[in-house]
């Protein structure tokens, strides 16, 4: 039987799979970003690269006209996979494709990149915007991110001393982020979610499309406040997957043993998933359910963590795992 994810048109088990046969070729696949060591010392650095996309949520962006905030998703889908590795953004570059090129539209969603990575620290040093009509519906595009950072050696966070016992202590997302908008867009095709009316569980005017086009939380300064209390064992960036997302950051035989209880879910996330006809499992597979970036670490310093991170929340423990 298909999820309700898969009959938007998306699944996660092909992904996976994907995953899974890449491996063979590569011995970096699975983690956030990959790794290319300058030198084998401690000191020396290692580069950081990583790259990702907006999806479908650029259809709606452009159908409400929020087309600014997509350029921060594309900034943080990639610099916040780059952040769990301790790395510092060092450069970003992106390709924007469209049918015929709206300057217009291209002028915000590169402003929208640009003030993400200014608050990120780092810059724009080049891209590409190509114009394909034909191939790209009129009115519509595409884009991608790439970012590269960099990170001593023996500063690296690779998860490697994590242990049973350790906290899984969350911080909460802006919003759906970027993930699961091919359901969204179903909900909204269905007239199960209209863009114009009241958003559930909201302050009083606030409109669906706000609350969907919310642009992705940037989490490279909370990163690195957080790694400089030097207790960081390992962090989790929550995309396609949802807390599963954990596990890779986990060594061999350790698992996330995940209370659902205690995860602050907003209304409108729960009011979604009851309209998909999702369970509690499948909906925190295609969303992040409020949870965008997890903190792994020792308890004995989760207050002194919580003190830095006013809306932390622990939402399990690290267990053995046969």
């Amino acid at each position: 039987m298909k999820s309700r994810y898969e009959e938007s048109g998306v699944s996660i088990e092909r992904g996976d799979e994907l995953v899974q046969r890449l491996r063979q070729h590569s011995s970096v696949i699975g983690g956030f970003a990959g790794l290319f060591p300058l030198g084998d010392g401690p000191d020396d650095d290692i580069l950081v690269g990583c790259t990702d996309g907006i999806g479908t949520k650029i259809e709606l962006g452009i159908k409400t006209g929020r087309i600014k905030g997509l350029g921060q998703d594309l900034v943080a889908m990639c610099v916040n996979d780059l952040a769990v590795t301790g790395a510092r953004p060092l450069f970003f570059l992106d390709y924007y494709a469209t049918s015929t090129l709206d300057v217009d539209a291209a002028e915000l969603f590169i402003a929208g990149i640009r003030e993400a990575l200014a608050a990120c620290g780092t810059v724009l040093l080049g891209g590409e915007t190509a114009e394909m009509p034909g191939f790209y519906q009129k009115g519509h595009f595409d884009a991608a991110g790439f970012a590269v950072g960099m990170v001593r050696r023996s500063s690296l966070i690779d998860g490697s001393t994590i242990q049973a016992g350790d906290v899984l202590a969350a911080l909460p997302s802006s919003g759906l982020h970027s993930n699961g908008y091919s359901l969204v867009r179903k909900l909204v095709a269905d007239g199960l979610v209209s863009l114009d009316a009241q958003a559930f569980g909201e302050p009083t005017g606030t409109l669906w499309s706000e609350v969907l086009l919310r642009p992705t939380r940037l989490y490279v300064q909370d990163a690195k406040k957080a790694v400089a209390t030097g207790h960081i064992k390992g962090m989790a960036h929550i995309t396609g997957g949802g807390l599963s997302n954990i596990q890779r950051v986990l060594p061999p035989g350790h698992a996330p043993d995940i209370d659902y209880e205690s995860i602050k879910t907003p209304p409108y996330m729960r009011e979604l998933a009851r309209l998909a006809r999702m369970d509690e499992a499948e909906s925190h597979q295609v969303w992040n359910m409020g949870v965008g970036y997890v903190l792994v670490l020792d308890p004995q310093h989760l207050q002194k963590l919580a003190s830095l991170f006013p809306d932390l929340f622990v939402i399990g423990t690290v267990v053995k795992q046969s």
